[in-house]
């Protein structure tokens, strides 16, 4: 039932004996503050200047020296998990977030759907007469609803948000991303080679989504949720960036981890009974590397400590323009990340991640002969493992694990006109399901019973507005979870009992693994395991831990969680043999898309050429780290696989095309696992070929490129072409014949892809 109905005016036979009504406007509280939540990627604890760091980022350590550092922050360990907490202000299980959207599952706290139940902050904040809006990365949607033809019930604009532009996958091209507005693709609006960087647009978003409201509704609260590409992978950063961090890193991660250390205790942010946990003995002494892997990891460093730090400018960008509003002092600002610094660069670093996807090799000589490209658009580079230990600083391990270094997060606020606390440190035990019912109790708001008509779930977060002016408040949030990927932790009180579960071997039963105990009250790096020590104190956590993950939805324990990746468990499309796509259309995500790999196959485009010079894309997916690219060109025909960067398998037509109606066909005739021969065809005549020793086996992107009918968006597959590199003839459409069974090996790939931890 509306508020119209029952009318609680009066409706007569005419105006003159009629009593209109208006429902009374929606007013926020009194003195209601604007909300800023900037959400960084794998951001390690030791990352942001504030928290210790040489890396430059004056503008988030702005917001720390105007309001609290809380250096017992925590997270779950992983992306889309913390996000949910975040936006929610409930544990990722219980709202079905077990894992990034890319793992899900078809159990309560796997399915990566979340349930009307459980409200977002943008929906409990509108009906309060808030403003709403998103911008940057997503990840909250499932796989299989990303695509355009889905539903939106879970995008953005689904979920209370009142505008969006960012996207929607675990990382994006920084040069070319894959971008959505509101609830479509789009363009970016520049091109690489005319200076785009991500971070810029979305700050170029956030500024305009603010500036649209406050000149038409100047007294109107916002909620603005920037979550930021920075750091995740690809390290991208503009070239001036780049130069300006030459150098800073020749110490190498040794030596920076201790200076770090140093400075953190300087800084009062640990206790003074905290400890720099050893190197593991995975990670290379710094000392004794060749100076040929020296440079290069100091390198991969350089990028991205540019990234974060052009990212960081951006963001000041942001507080400045509410500066020149007059809104910052009543601005509620957090600046937080979602996980621990990545470990998905392997040993030695990475020059794409698309290839252990697909059960390809990284050797560090390549990486060597192309140094002066990383950080540009032509690589996806991510930083080795001494790197990620380093920016963890003090903490053990890292990303996807939860030992502090996987949990432990950067956390910072400001609220000018409330908080009297300048630059303070705040060591109360903060998680990331606690920042729903703060900004609710500093607002003014209680938790909605409902949100359009659905009974809303309890809130498990606890507000820390208490601490905001007291150091020596009490910590109200006294027992946490943990669970990713198969690996445990419980807080309780001070003390932390913790569980490495290995995911590289399936065969690993949970029964076996041997769980540890921290005091992290004191030992906040976890250097000594007193397991030993307090065996009754252990099987009491052990228990708490069983107890918690029923209540959250953790069971049941998945001992091979990258199925999911790779087709096994897939919710969503059907099968076909034909597929026929329309240059009208948006990109097609992978997973919406038709499977060629590994498989016979026709791609068949009906054209008409006007005259003899057409050329652009007929159909294309994937990128510069690997895809394919159907296109005409210098009056030719011409098709090019590349095998994740590694090796372009490239035809080009014997005949010039003529103008006219034709059929210009690409066909793949498989001769042995992953090959075969591709074979152009020009109105059902062969017209040249090429052996492709190597089809791309399991994933052309992982930077959500899509595949494209008429234009190609985002990075080339092939130098040999600019985007959009839209086709200038007459395109009816592209059919796609498939033929086989789609290829998946799960084990295999899946134990290869994971060799980057």
């Amino acid at each position: 039932m509306s508020e119209w109905d029952p009318f609680p005016g009066v409706v007569g036979r005419y105006r003159s004996e009629s009593t209109p009504w208006w429902p009374d406007p929606v007013h926020p509280p009194d003195g209601a503050p604007n909300v800023l939540v900037v959400l960084l990627d794998d951001v390690g604890f030791a990352q942001l200047g504030c928290f210790g760091s040489d890396i430059d980022t004056p503008n988030i350590d702005r917001v720390a020296a105007d309001g609290l550092r809380f250096t017992n922050f925590h997270t779950t360990a992983l992306c889309s998990p913390t996000r949910a907490c975040v936006l929610t202000g409930r544990n990722h299980h219980t709202v079905g977030m077990g894992r990034i959207t890319d793992l899900a599952t078809g159990f309560p706290g796997y399915h990566c759907r979340i349930d009307k139940e459980h409200g977002f902050l943008s929906e409990m904040l509108v009906p309060h007469g808030y403003a709403a809006y998103a911008v940057g990365k997503w990840h909250l949607t499932p796989d299989e609803e990303r695509h355009l033809g889905a539903s939106r019930a879970r995008w953005p604009l689904g979920r209370g948000f009142e505008r969006f532009y960012g996207y929607h996958g675990g990382e994006t091209h920084q040069f070319a991303p894959s971008l959505v507005h509101d609830n479509h693709r789009v363009l970016a609006p520049r091109s690489f080679d005319d200076g785009y960087h991500l971070s810029a647009d979305l700050g170029d978003r956030a500024i305009e989504f603010i500036a649209d409201l406050k000149v038409a509704d100047p007294a109107k609260p916002f909620f603005t949720y920037i979550a930021t590409g920075a750091c995740h992978s690809p390290h991208h950063a503009p070239p001036e960036w780049l130069e300006r961090f030459r150098g800073r890193f020749d110490q190498g991660w040794d030596a920076w981890r201790e200076a770090t250390f140093a400075r953190q205790q300087e800084m009062g942010l640990l206790p003074d009974t905290a400890e720099l946990s050893p190197r593991p003995d995975w990670v290379p002494a710094w000392d004794s590397l060749p100076p040929e892997e020296q440079r290069l990891y100091t390198r991969f460093q350089e990028c991205f400590a540019a990234y974060l730090s052009y990212t960081d400018h951006q963001i000041g960008r942001v507080l400045g323009f509410l500066e020149e509003l007059g809104e910052l002092d009543n601005t509620l600002v957090f600046v937080l990340s979602d996980n621990g610094a990545s470990s998905e660069g392997g040993v030695t670093g990475s020059i794409n991640d698309a290839r252990p996807w697909n059960m390809v090799d990284r050797p560090v000589e390549e990486a060597i002969a192309r140094i002066d490209e990383l950080g540009g658009p032509l690589l996806h580079n991510n930083y080795p493992w001494g790197w990620t230990v380093a920016g963890n600083t003090p903490f053990r391990r890292w990303k996807r694990e939860v030992h502090e270094g996987g949990v432990a997060d950067p956390l910072v606020m400001s609220w000018p006109a409330r908080i009297a606390a300048r630059g303070e440190v705040r060591r109360q035990y903060v998680h990331a399901i606690d920042l729903v019912p703060t900004i609710l109790e500093l607002i003014g708001v209680d938790p909605p019973a409902e949100i359009d008509g659905v009974t809303q779930s309890a809130l498990d977060g606890v507000s820390f507005a208490h601490c905001l002016d007291r150091a020596d408040a009490e910590t109200h949030h006294e027992t946490q979870y943990y669970e990713m990927l198969g690996c445990r932790a419980i807080y309780h009180r001070g003390w932390k009992a913790v569980i490495y579960h290995t995911i590289f071997d399936p065969s690993v039963n949970f029964d076996d693994d041997e769980w540890e105990l921290y005091h992290v009250d004191v030992d906040v790096s976890e250097c000594h395991d007193v397991a030993a020590e307090h065996p009754e104190l252990l099987r009491e956590l052990v228990e708490r831990w069983w107890i918690e993950a029923a209540r959250h939805r953790v069971l049941p324990l998945d001992n091979a969680p990258f199925d999911r990746v790779f087709g096994v468990d897939l919710a969503g499309h059907a099968a076909r043999e034909r597929y026929v796509y329309y240059p009208m259309g948006g990109p097609v995500t992978e997973e919406a898309a038709v499977n060629v790999r590994n498989r016979p196959h026709t791609i068949t485009a009906v054209v008409e050429l006007p005259n003899a010079d057409v050329e652009g894309m007929l159909l294309a997916e994937g990128s510069v780290l690997g895809g394919f690219a159907f296109f005409v060109r210098d009056r030719r025909l011409h098709y090019v696989h590349n095998y994740a960067g590694l090796h372009e398998y490239r035809v080009t037509s014997e005949s010039e095309l003529t103008p006219g109606a034709h059929t210009l066909a690409f066909r793949f005739d498989k001769t042995g696992e992953h090959r075969g021969i591709g074979t152009l065809v020009i109105d059902g005549r062969d017209d040249g070929s090429v052996e492709i020793r190597h089809f791309t086996p399991t994933r052309f992107s992982i930077t959500d490129e899509g595949l494209c009918c008429g234009y190609d968006m985002g990075m080339p597959v092939t130098t040999e072409y600019r985007p959009p590199f839209r086709f200038t003839g007459h395109l009816e459409r592209v059919v796609v014949d498939v033929s086989g069974e789609p290829y998946v090996d799960v084990r295999a790939e899946a134990e290869q892809s994971l060799t980057i931890q």
